[in-house]
């Protein structure tokens, strides 16, 4: 962590170019409440077993569970991985589904950050139950299946479209699962684009978003349409560790294991080495792998066993990781990069600056291996 802090000193991310898109929800964060024992006071179930339990006890009758608003905040995979890489002081370009006539009051931060912003649709909404061990999104997306290739056309343009997605450092387009039609919109984009004169390629950052509910046919579709954007970019697929092993399972990978249980440098090599993107990399709740080249990079990451937020903490990983790469570190100092923006935002609730940033992976570095 001191290397990457002595580098990180040396470098600025302003000058860097990038377009996100596609969805948009408004998060509600909710506490499900285990026992209460007055108007004013309750005990939460803590993790999830215990919300998991007290539904499964009551099949075949009913039960009533509490849930008791914390916060509301911008959500959604693309506004947060954008709102996060504008904060860090990158030139972001979004659009996507943050309300049509009007942009819904949470995104106005963005908004306000962006260097341009093209609104489709109404975002969704989603009801995030937080538990120490983890999260339960419960959302509602009508509004995403407005966002369609000829909506981004009107309300863009064309001419603007290729420009964005050329002229850029990252382009992102995140939350396959739940844009149904974004293959659509990959299909105009693969139409649109071409290669760079000088040979050169920006990144294209995907990130599929909770695959299991998608048939296998339709996600083997969606691995042969990323793999071509590599005429174009260098494609980068990002997973959580439940999203590894469901593409691994769909792809049919042979394992040691079963992809649930197999070590993560087991599972990140055999689907870097089935998928064949330029990078395809995982991160688990405490640690992230990439395989980049042939080659596997590995971090254990600043864990914490009371985050006080963790719906975004992976797009802010994927915020971190990718600004890394176009600050061109090395693959392990990217990993390591998004594990401190993940790491400052599960802490603070927010998005870190760029000088915020600085000073976590100091402290990181301070602290060693011990938690905080």
């Amino acid at each position: 962590m001191r290397k990457l802090h002595e580098r990180l000193q040396e470098l600025r991310p302003a000058h860097l170019k990038v377009v996100v898109g596609f969805d948009g929800f408004v998060d509600e964060i909710v506490e499900a409440v285990d026992r209460r024992h007055s108007f004013a006071s309750y005990t939460r179930m803590s993790n999830m077993t215990q919300f998991g339990e007290r539904i499964s006890k009551a099949a075949g009758l009913s039960t009533n569970i509490e849930l008791v608003p914390k916060t509301m905040k911008l959500g959604g995979n693309g506004p947060i991985m954008a709102n996060a890489l504008v904060k860090l002081g990158t030139s972001v370009s979004y659009m996507g589904a943050l309300g049509r006539p009007n942009v819904h009051p949470v995104f106005n931060e963005l908004v306000e950050g962006c260097t341009e912003v093209y609104s489709l649709a109404e975002p969704g909404h989603t009801d995030a139950v937080e538990f120490d061990d983890g999260k339960v999104m419960l959302g509602k997306m009508e509004g995403l299946n407005d966002i369609r290739w000829a909506a981004l056309k009107e309300v863009v343009g064309t001419d603007k479209l290729q420009a964005a997605f050329s002229d850029c450092d990252l382009a992102a387009t995140l939350n396959w699962v739940m844009t149904p039609h974004l293959n659509e919109i990959w299909t105009g984009l693969l139409e649109l684009l071409s290669p760079r004169e000088d040979g050169t390629k920006p990144f294209l950052f995907v990130d599929l978003c909770d695959p299991g509910k998608r048939q296998p046919e339709d996600i083997l579709e969606a691995m042969d349409m990323i793999g071509e954007f590599s005429k174009f970019y260098r494609v980068i697929l990002g997973l959580n560790r439940k999203e590894a092993s469901e593409i691994a399972n769909v792809r049919r990978l042979r394992l040691s294991k079963p992809a649930e249980e197999a070590e993560l440098e087991e599972i990140v090599r055999a689907l870097g080495e089935d998928l064949g993107f330029w990078c395809l990399m995982v991160h688990p709740v405490s640690e992230a792998g990439a395989y980049v080249d042939g080659e596997y990079f590995h971090v254990q990451g600043p864990f914490t066993s009371k985050p006080r937020l963790t719906t975004g903490a992976g797009d802010n990983f994927n915020a971190g990781f990718c600004l890394g790469l176009m600050l061109e570190l090395e693959v392990d100092e990217c990993l390591a990069l998004g594990k401190a923006v993940s790491g400052f935002y599960v802490r603070q609730m927010r998005s870190p600056a760029w000088q915020e940033l600085l000073d976590f992976v100091a402290l990181w570095a301070d602290k060693g291996g011990e938690e905080f």
